[in-house]
């Protein structure tokens, strides 16, 4: 069976992803930054008798990807499947995020998979073969307002990530993308009244904007699909030809999908305003309809 390498995994889509991968009897590295919160994941294993190794990554920290990928090669043999699932949400106009703010989620969500990417690509090109998984978002084929540093790393993602399938498939390495819609993860943090970072500057024009835009998608949390369903469809894809780039994991993305690309500018713009509920903003509203300034 296949070598799988997932990052990320501490939990969410990366947790879930390798229990389904050794169900489905795959031998599995599970990576995270820090390995102490590997519990749930190791107890989860241990109830169901499932081989996971797992390894410290910080994906942040591309010296150490050519050292990880041998140590995985010398231990396991090969790398058959990576997939990049580590990621971070730093929620925002693009006036209220620094540069540090900026460049942290490029490195986390772009830098981090590309280079790890490349740290495995002599490998398969040995073998022969591959399949790299990059988890992306509806973030990556739809920019909305207030989310520019998450929508720009996921963008940039899409944009390499086609570009290299076309780079490597010679050597029978397949690369897919993963879209998905609103999941429970741990990408957004627990919060109770207050939605935006502490740090979130309190006279910026657009705290309205973010802070609206981010108590809509925590109450759309009480309604998330399961993570577990990205996970099964992780499998599919690793099983999968290879001809097919994206791959959107639930009906909404699908959706999404369908008419992002099918729409002109004009349609596009509306259609966006529309599913994210800022026609207001763009309209010169002080607030949406039927809320007060704050």
């Amino acid at each position: 069976m296949a070598v799988v390498v997932i990052t990320g995994s501490n939990s969410g889509f990366g947790r879930e992803a390798a229990l389904e991968f050794a169900r489905n009897g795959d031998t599995v590295v599970a990576t995270m930054r820090n390995t102490d919160k590997a519990e749930s994941l190791r107890e989860a294993a241990r109830k169901e008798d499932l081989n996971i190794s797992v390894l410290g990554l910080d994906v942040t920290d591309p010296e150490s990807f050519a050292q990880f990928g041998a140590k995985v090669v010398a231990k396991f043999g090969s790398v058959d499947v990576l997939i990049n699932n580590a990621g971070i949400l730093r929620p925002g106009a693009l006036e209220d995020l620094d540069e540090a703010k900026l460049r942290l989620v490029m490195e986390t969500n772009f830098f981090g998979p590309m280079l790890l990417t490349r740290a495995v690509l002599p490998q398969m090109r040995k073998q022969g073969s591959g399949h790299i998984i990059m988890v992306s978002s509806l973030s990556g084929i739809a920019g909305l307002p207030g989310d520019v540093a998450y929508t720009a790393s996921k963008f940039a993602l899409e944009g390499a990530t086609e570009a290299l399938r076309h780079e490597v498939d010679r050597w029978g390495i397949h690369l897919s993308l993963i879209q998905a819609g609103m999941y429970s993860t741990q990408i957004f943090p627990s919060r109770d009244d207050e939605v935006l970072p502490d740090d979130y500057p309190a006279d910026s024009p657009y705290r309205i904007l973010v802070e609206t835009k981010l108590r809509g998608i925590y109450e759309s949390l009480q309604g998330a699909f399961d993570p577990a369903d990205v996970a099964r469809l992780m499998v599919r894809i690793a099983a999968s030809d290879g001809s097919q780039l994206r791959w959107p994991a639930d009906a909404v993305a699908e959706t999404v999908l369908k008419k992002v690309f099918a729409q002109d500018d004009a349609g596009r713009d509306a259609f966006l305003r529309d599913v994210s509920e800022t026609q207001w903003w763009s309209n010169g509203q002080d607030a949406p309809t039927g809320r007060e300034s704050v």
